[in-house]
């Protein structure tokens, strides 16, 4: 499993949209344009821009398409890899495996108000939560944990979040069963991928910061 990350930076906005808008497909390139603030045309940029690289260097595939799903999960044509990818704040991530995976990355907002999401946790996720000594950092592996896990599975919001509960980094969603595993990027986010491998998380898998010097 590769997971690569970067952070965005204005100063490196237009050197990006010159070099890789022209390569990407019209429908792309035309939603790309169609943000109104850098920072949300950069990390939509960005993650395609990661799993093209991710594919490139540690998989030696280029030139891949890119299908998407009734269920509106994007997967490689012709190719039996799975990729996956998220962005909060300044972070982009991309998660490129052998079997199914799902990352999630959030910005560690100090201003969330866990209580406004209760009715999305099961009674044991709030009650740890609520009586946790960090709030915000518990509430957030538990939404990064459950958004990593229905992007694994690729049903997305079909899946109420309260319908399944995570004990001991594994949970089951009908027939299949995920492990998850928390990374650690930047003190100011929290991070959390998910897998149908039990090897999810192992020290073999290469976490990769890119920096945007290397891709311009």
């Amino acid at each position: 499993m590769i997971i690569l990350y970067a952070f965005i930076h204005e100063e490196k906005h237009q050197d990006l949209l010159d070099t890789y808008l022209p390569i990407f497909s019209g429908k792309f390139r035309e939603d790309i344009l169609k943000y109104r603030r850098w920072q949300d045309a950069q990390l939509s940029l960005l993650g395609k821009v990661l799993l093209e690289h991710g594919l490139r260097v540690y998989y030696n595939l280029q030139d891949v398409e890119i299908d998407v799903l009734a269920n509106k999960k994007p997967i490689l044509k012709r190719h039996d890899i799975h990729f996956n990818i998220s962005h909060s704040k300044d972070l982009v991530v991309c998660a490129i495996a052998e079997a199914p995976i799902g990352i999630d990355v959030e910005f560690l907002d100090p201003q969330i108000n866990y209580l406004d999401f209760k009715p999305q946790m099961t009674p044991d996720e709030f009650h740890k939560i609520h009586h946790s000594d960090s709030k915000i950092k518990s509430f957030f592996t538990y939404w990064t944990n459950k958004e990593a896990v229905l992007k694994a599975h690729g049903e997305g919001m079909m899946i109420p979040l309260e319908s399944f509960e995570i004990t001991e980094n594994e949970c089951s969603i009908g027939n299949e069963k995920f492990y998850i595993k928390e990374l650690f990027i930047d003190e100011k986010y929290q991070s959390c991928i998910a897998s149908t491998d039990i090897n999810t998380g192992e020290e073999n898998n290469i976490y990769v910061h890119v920096e945007l010097e290397e891709l311009l």
